[in-house]
């Protein structure tokens, strides 16, 4: 634990960044990029059941291999989508190192809890979440931790999805959805993180369909069956939360 600790503090992006303009940015691909992927795979997630009880944990290689049988170990995960002042939604293009899904683009940000930091294992209003939320904005995008509090996040509901990918690598995740709005500096990881833009509610759907290349299976989801509604009550989102059930769509 100790090793995963210390390069998650030794490995974030600087914190100085330039503000993000409308244009989106692009950047290359980190030299030790598929090194740092394989290494992520050492990290253990939190096994839940149906109803988010956890059950222990397993690393993120195992749990996100797909079985002979299709199988995926159900874990925690969460889905951050972030809004600036003017209410556009970031959107980020995976690298092509990525394990799962890469290459494709999402929401701002989305990963794992990790049972290996004890504060992520934290339950009590999904302080584990907020803070595994905060560490990856920082790791992905280069969003200053301060820039970033727990306390900051909308936590929305809780979805239950599943995708077996390529066949070998897929996700089975009960996913905590995260709501910010504020304006942030980035500095994108270009081992996590090829490319970043802003979209307007507005030009939602014809940015979608201008893009280059496919959604992650989450986005997609949650893309289809709820964004639109919380982001047209971006300013009145505590009427939309469901923290009693567990979605499946």
């Amino acid at each position: 634990m100790s090793t995963l600790l210390a390069r998650f503090r030794g490995f974030l992006p600087s914190a100085a960044a330039a503000a993000l303009q409308r244009q989106p940015l692009r950047f290359g691909s980190a030299t030790a990029a598929a090194k740092l992927q394989e290494l992520a795979l050492e990290e253990n997630c939190i096994l839940v059941d149906e109803s988010d009880r956890v059950l222990g944990n397993a690393s993120k290689r195992d749990c996100h291999r797909v079985d002979p049988d299709g199988n995926i170990r159900l874990h925690r995960a969460f889905s951050v989508f972030l809004f600036n002042s003017r209410g556009e939604m970031l959107l980020q293009r995976r690298s092509t190192h990525k394990i799962t899904f890469p290459d494709c683009y999402t929401n701002a940000c989305c990963s794992h809890p990790l049972h290996d930091i004890e504060g992520e294992r934290e339950e009590l209003n999904a302080l584990g979440i907020r803070r595994a939320a905060q560490r990856r904005l920082n790791y992905e995008l280069g969003i200053p931790l301060s820039q970033v509090r727990p306390e900051n996040f909308h936590f929305l509901t809780r979805i239950h999805y599943a995708d077996r990918g390529d066949g070998v690598w897929g996700e089975h995740e009960i996913d905590y959805i995260l709501f910010l709005q504020k304006d942030v500096d980035l500095k994108p990881n270009e081992g996590e993180v090829s490319e970043i833009r802003y979209i307007a509610r507005n030009e939602l759907d014809q940015q979608i369909a201008s893009l280059e290349a496919p959604l992650t299976p989450w986005f997609r989801l949650i893309l289809a069956h709820r964004l639109p509604l919380w982001w047209d009550n971006l300013h009145r989102l505590k009427k939309h939360v469901n923290l009693g059930e567990i979605e499946r769509f």
